[in-house]
């Protein structure tokens, strides 16, 4: 039997119409579909009724599914002539692993096709109401994982605080639970208390909720919001204000 694919596949932010049209066809055609957990179920319905689907998702703290099984699984279907989609939260290559995944492909002689997705480092800013640039305020953005910043690495804000203190914005992901940490750090690194600052929770989704206040009181403000979530540090998220009177947004808003 032929070998069959693996279409790493971004499944985007957590609205399910944000997949591309690209990704939307690669599930509609597999046979195997492997997901993470933050996959929209609307989304999983789109599958072929014959499809297999498997949860490979990954709880914060927990790991259900090794990244090892995840390639294991992969290699495994493709070898048997199937088609698989492995479907990803967000865009597969901006810190979901993809890059992991499509070496292990790379190794088993199995071919692959990388679908980008919508990520929700911007996406769900914008859902919010912030543009993470725009012109005269914001020139430059720059994406951190929260997560992977330790309380014995002040220098992985420098460069942040940098970026922060020349106007630009800053979008911390995976760092809800580490936010007081993130917070002192910037703070000491000689970022202003003023700083504008917001957290958003499930972003895009009907779940979707906003805290916005400072750099310094948006741990107080962020009090009680669950995972996923995304924090957005930068005077581009004081143009909340103004572009929520008009878009349609559902958001539970908290003003700093």
């Amino acid at each position: 039997m032929n070998d069959g694919i693996v279409y790493i596949v971004g499944a985007g932010p957590g609205d399910p119409d944000l997949i591309t049209a690209k990704g939307l066809r690669y599930l509609r055609t597999a046979d195997v579909v492997l997901h993470d957990r933050l996959v929209h179920p609307d989304l999983l319905a789109e599958a072929r009724p014959d499809a297999t689907i498997i949860d490979v998702g990954k709880e914060p703290g927990t790991h259900p599914s090794s990244q090892s099984r995840i390639h294991d699984l992969m290699i495994a279907f493709a070898k048997t002539g199937k088609i698989v989609c492995r479907l990803k939260g967000g865009d597969p290559f901006v810190f979901g692993r993809g890059g992991e995944e499509a070496l292990a492909l790379i190794e088993a002689g199995i071919p692959f096709e990388v679908v980008p997705g919508v990520s929700s480092a911007i996406a769900a800013p914008a859902a919010a109401g912030i543009p993470v640039t725009h012109r005269s305020i914001s020139g430059a953005f720059m994406v951190v994982a929260g997560h992977r910043c330790s309380d014995d690495a002040p220098e992985d804000w420098s460069v942040a605080s940098r970026l922060l203190g020349s106007g630009g914005t800053v979008v911390v992901m995976m760092g809800l639970a580490r936010l007081p940490w993130i917070a002192a750090n910037l703070i000491e690194s000689g970022c202003d208390a003023g700083t504008p600052a917001a957290v958003i929770s499930r972003g895009t989704t009907r779940q979707q909720q906003v805290r916005e206040g400072t750099l310094g009181n948006i741990v107080e403000r962020a009090g009680g919001m669950e995972s996923p979530a995304l924090i957005v540090f930068g005077e581009a998220v004081s143009l909340r204000r103004e572009l929520t009177r008009t878009l349609r947004l559902q958001t539970d808003c908290v003003h700093g």
